[in-house]
């Protein structure tokens, strides 16, 4: 840990000179690391997926190799805070990144399918834990004033994969073989484990809580949830994907129920999408907007494709714009005093909000560089408003609530892209994708799909109200 310095007042602006030079560096790099290993691992994946097929098959497969990881993302990521305050950050987060590198060592060594989705739901359940605990230590290791800066690095290393994964991917798929590829990411959570257990930035102090036992069974109910959803998003049929989509809600609000329930043992902060609390508007509004979306990132390649006859690279690199407006508005808005931090949600949500308007058009009419234009701005909507959304929410709730607060941001992310992928499949082919003929049925099957995204957008945007709204006594300067 850096030394304890005279912290100054919160409210003033913070400098990339003063942060970097604050004696922090050492933890930023460790949890920039742990992003990163979450975030490239899927991007490179998706670009390996043809050479993975090739060799051991497994072709009908191919969603859950997606699916799979988020499943033990999920869930994983809601476990994170409770074993955070019970063991503290070095223990969990090693043990999250010798999963995530045990996971890369059995896929790397797969001879058929079956074992590669084995590899890769311990690949999820690692990086998965990785990205709560890291956003646990932004709060837990850095003064608050800092914790923007903080997350902004972090969402630069996030949109930074969005380049190199797939180029990585690439590389070794051309010049060497994809099993080269899962062991040079065993590799690295290997040095991140040992970094881990022997560096004193990860010795954090956390809440400190004795719970009677850890919660198997809502953990399983969480499990169930989550993989009847991802099922329902996969080979999407109008009726058999309704059914699963809803047995997995019906879990779901289960799971909320009793966990909210609970006294000693709660994975998520109280009332977690509850929009009569500043937490629960604040997690409810970025479900909502993680549904709303998805469908750009789920469809937007294949429909400007078909629509506008654009490559593949080119409609990847459209959609990861998304990603590098994230990162650019992170960076830019950090160093922001904390009395602007609700004008700067609100307004970051906002532009997330008419990006998805935007999409409506350009997608089904183009040009293509206006697609793009509406991805950076959903990206850029996030990045300004995601830092600000964590110290707002830390800033309004009780300590014992922070390292929950901070599991839960990711946590409930990836959750609302499971639940988008399959509201959006559900729309698509409900609207006629299966049987598109020409670029005229591909605008009609987009138009229908972005609209459909509007209504949660809505809801998200009047959620967001209850966390930017000003708190009696709150602690803000």
């Amino acid at each position: 840990m850096p030394p304890e310095t005279a912290e100054p007042e919160p409210g003033e602006y913070v400098s990339w000179r003063e942060f970097l030079g604050s004696g922090y560096s050492a933890s930023l790099a460790l949890v920039c690391l742990a992003v990163w290993l979450h975030a490239a691992d899927s991007l490179i994946v998706a670009t390996m997926l043809p050479s993975i097929v090739g060799d051991i098959g497994g072709a009908a497969f191919v969603g859950w190799t997606v699916a799979i990881y988020e499943i033990g993302s999920i869930v994983a990521g809601a476990a994170s805070a409770l074993l955070a305050m019970r063991h503290g950050l070095r223990r969990p987060m090693s043990l999250a990144a010798l999963l995530f590198g045990l996971g890369c060592a059995v896929s790397a060594a797969a001879g058929s399918m079956p074992i590669l989705l084995a590899g890769r739901l311990l690949q999820g359940a690692g990086g998965g834990a990785l990205i709560a605990l890291a956003m646990i230590a932004a709060i837990t290791i850095f003064p608050r004033r800092y914790v923007p800066r903080a997350v902004a690095s972090v969402s630069t290393f996030w949109g930074a994969s969005a380049f190199l994964g797939p180029l990585i991917g690439g590389l070794f798929v051309e010049y060497g073989n994809w099993r080269a590829g899962f062991w040079f990411f065993a590799a690295m959570a290997a040095l991140l484990a040992l970094w881990l257990a022997i560096s004193p930035a990860a010795g954090a102090a956390v809440t400190n809580v004795v719970t009677k036992a850890f919660p198997l069974r809502r953990l399983l109910l969480l499990s169930t949830a989550v993989i009847l959803i991802a099922a329902g998003g996969i080979d999407v049929d109008l009726i058999g994907t309704t059914l699963l989509v809803a047995a997995g809600l019906a879990c779901l609000v289960v799971f909320l129920w009793l966990d909210n329930a609970a006294v000693d043992n709660r994975m998520l902060p109280l009332g977690a999408v509850d929009p009569r609390s500043p937490t629960g508007s604040a997690l409810l509004m970025f479900l909502a907007f993680s549904i709303g979306t998805i469908a750009i990132t789920a469809f937007g390649p294949l429909l400007m494709t078909i629509i506008h006859g654009t490559s593949a690279l080119v409609a990847g690199y459209v959609v990861a714009c998304s990603s590098i407006g994230w990162s650019v508005a992170a960076v830019m808005f950090s160093g922001s005093p904390e009395r602007l931090d609700r004008h700067l949600i609100a307004v970051g949500m906002g532009i997330v909000t008419l990006s998805i308007v935007g999409f409506v058009f350009s997608v089904p009419n183009g040009p293509v560089w206006l697609i793009a234009v509406c991805a950076t701005l959903e990206g850029a909507g996030f990045g300004m408003a995601w830092s600000f959304m964590l110290r707002r929410m830390t800033a309004l709730a009780p300590q014992s609530e922070h390292e929950r607060i901070s599991a839960a941001l990711p946590t409930i992310q990836r959750l609302g892209y499971a639940l988008g992928a399959s509201y959006v499949g559900i729309v698509a082919n409900a609207s006629g994708f299966l049987a598109m003929n020409s670029s005229a049925d591909g605008a009609n099957v987009a138009r229908i799909l972005f609209l459909a995204c509007l209504p949660f957008a809505a809801i998200g945007f009047v959620a967001m109200i209850g966390l930017v709204r000003r708190y009696p006594n709150e602690d803000v300067t």
